[in-house]
């Protein structure tokens, strides 16, 4: 719904509601100026001093997966964030050249398994790419999409893919949450800190 159909939908709930009526249409929002960033705008950052210096922020480690029509699809995630509360709304990125990522985006929802302290090695097994990454990992299904949830996740979040945005060499993927869980063990979560697991 864009904003000319969100300010009538509102008009619609205010008058409803036995509000007295709005005088004057309402008048959508602007829609901001959206464009790509130009070659000369680019600022002088090498990518190298660009990620020693991001690699200071600690991020906590998830692994996404789908259930595809060809099989479990899954990879190594530390972009994970939580979005909007109303309605549940998470988010990732994950790089345009991710193998992976087209098969996950044909299923239409992932889930999202948090990983605890013990599932380093578990994790670099996602990392890698042309491999069985599921080879030997113990999931079950999450319980709306289906997809892989990992057994020993801290936590796991099953979603809807509900937008998917471009983010320069990235996508900006945000699911919206059908269900979710966490364990009831009081498990210290895997971080990445400074190109390792803290």
């Amino acid at each position: 719904m864009g904003h000319a159909g969100m300010a009538a939908a509102a008009v619609r709930y205010l008058r409803s509601a036995g509000t007295p009526t709005v005088a004057a249409p309402v008048e959508p929002l602007p829609r901001p100026d959206l464009r790509a960033v130009g070659d000369d705008e680019r600022a002088p950052v090498d990518p190298t001093e660009f990620r020693r210096v991001l690699g200071n922020f600690a991020t906590g480690v998830t692994v996404v997966t789908a259930s595809c029509a060809d099989g479990p699809a899954g990879f190594a995630c530390q972009s994970f964030a939580s979005l909007s509360l109303d309605p549940p709304l998470v988010c990732f990125m994950v790089g345009r050249t991710s193998a992976t990522w087209p098969r996950i985006a044909q299923a239409g929802s992932f889930c999202v398994n948090v990983l605890g302290a013990h599932q380093g090695e578990l994790c670099r097994g996602f990392a890698v790419s042309g491999s069985d990454k599921f080879a030997g990992v113990v999931y079950d299904a999450a319980p709306v999409s289906g997809s892989p949830r990992l057994t020993g996740a801290t936590a796991w979040v099953d979603c809807t893919i509900h937008a998917v945005h471009t983010g320069g060499d990235h996508l900006i993927v945000v699911g919206r949450v059908d269900a979710l869980g966490a364990s009831a063990d009081d498990v210290a979560p895997l971080l990445f800190h400074k190109g390792r697991f803290v």
